[in-house]
């Protein structure tokens, strides 16, 4: 689909606001198409006022503005997310990625309402955004059309990259704030940020190089640590420091506390984008890395060796179908219902100690479904352990060891790891 097939028709635009946002409205409203612009309210730090992006788009010729209200959303969805501990390649909390699912699925409805059937967003065609407004698209209204800008060799012929867009933009006095200087780009919701290219494409730029919106770096955080204890029901956080919390307010509420100490501010991963390249990226995301370790210690307590074992590798899939735009699949819906039963089993309260970007362990109680016991280290109400147990236990596991020796399958290593 290119902007031409598109004159005289109204499409919807997933519009943040930014350079791409005003470019894209504007450059199509040239060319006759009828620009209804939906920005949803994720609760992004940098943009607190969605009346100003109400005007900057209407000033690029918006027909119509559309505020999708989502901070309940995208709050859900960041707890399913801690859940899972769907870290991608070990690190990513997938904010942007699960942001999009949300931001996409929230949009339907509103266009079904207004009789839209185009979808339309300013994802570039290097990037993962892409996909996943796409297959999300296809998957909850089939019948939409997805028209990407960024694909579309008219648009193409007339933007090569930023430096175009904002010369269109200032010659037409758009209202942007974008300019040729910006050290790099910044993607927002609730539950993190995500910085990247400009000067972040070097190696030689440092994390430390940008401006945290959510907190502070871990090297600017206060010297005096801070002792925060968070309870869990079923998997939902309930309070933090006895506050009564929802989904919203503990990751509001988490954000605040943990990026004050620099948690989960600044880290830096060189990802596997699912184009098939690498891209470099630096991530702010207090809130999830606050509550996500807390859960994550709750579940050390919880699952024995084959549920973790299984739970690590459902974890591992969760995160990769987020990031490459599968979150509503049926495999993920698998995944989440074989989740469900680990996650009703997740209550108690743990305290961690936050210093300078760091989440320690600090205390564990009224953890009903624990498996771990001071006492022994097993389950005393089931019996104590008798070391001299084990020497039937070990006799069994030696005729297998013994069995390899025998049929020649084991050979001495030259060094230590053979």
């Amino acid at each position: 689909m290119n902007a031409s097939q598109l004159k005289g028709k109204t499409i919807a635009f997933a519009a943040s606001g930014g350079l791409d946002s005003c470019t894209i409205t504007k450059w199509l409203t040239e060319l006759g198409v009828k620009v209804a612009c939906y920005t949803a309210d994720l609760a992004q730090p940098d943009e607190a006022d969605m009346e100003e992006i109400r005007k900057r788009m209407t000033a690029c010729g918006a027909v119509d503005f559309v505020r999708v209200d989502l901070r309940d959303a995208i709050a859900e969805a960041g707890l399913q997310v801690i859940q899972a501990q769907a870290c991608y390649e070990g690190r990513y909390w997938n904010t942007t990625g699960i942001g999009r699912h949300v931001l996409v699925a929230g949009m339907i409805p509103e266009m079904k309402k207004r009789g839209l059937r185009i979808l339309s967003h300013g994802a570039t065609g290097r990037g993962n955004d892409q996909v996943r407004f796409q297959l999300v698209t296809n998957m909850l209204a089939p019948d939409f059309e997805v028209y990407a800008p960024w694909r579309d060799q008219e648009f193409l012929g007339r933007f090569r990259g930023r430096s175009e867009m904002i010369d269109y933009c200032v010659s037409h006095h758009l209202p942007i704030k974008a300019t040729k200087d910006a050290p790099y780009s910044t993607d927002a919701n609730l539950l993190g940020l995500t910085h990247e290219a400009g000067k972040l494409e070097s190696l030689h730029t440092p994390p430390g190089f940008i401006t945290p919106g959510m907190g502070v770096h871990p090297d600017k955080a206060p010297d005096q640590a801070e002792t925060v204890t968070i309870r869990f029901e079923k998997g939902r956080p309930v309070t933090i420091n006895g506050e009564s919390v929802n989904a919203n307010k503990a990751i509001t509420l988490a954000n605040k506390i943990g990026g004050g100490h620099g948690v989960g501010i600044g880290y830096h991963l060189v990802e596997n984008r699912f184009v098939g390249i690498k891209s470099r990226g630096v991530y702010e995301a207090p809130g999830m890395e606050l509550l996500g370790t807390c859960y994550g210690l709750l579940l050390q307590l919880i699952l024995d060796r084959r549920a973790r074992e299984l739970f690590d590798q459902l974890s591992a899939l969760t995160a990769k179908q987020i990031y490459q735009g599968y979150g509503f699949d049926f495999a993920s819906r698998m995944i989440r219902e074989a989740l469900r039963p680990a996650t009703e089993l997740v209550t108690g309260t743990i305290a961690v100690t936050l210093y300078k970007g760091k989440v320690s362990f600090a205390a564990a109680e009224n953890v009903p479904h624990s498996l771990y016991s001071e006492a022994n280290a097993s389950m005393e109400a089931i019996g104590v352990f008798d070391h001299a147990d084990s020497e039937g236990f070990l006799r069994v596991l030696q005729v297998s060891a013994k069995a390899l020796a025998a049929a020649d399958q084991v050979k001495a290593p030259q060094s230590l790891w053979g």
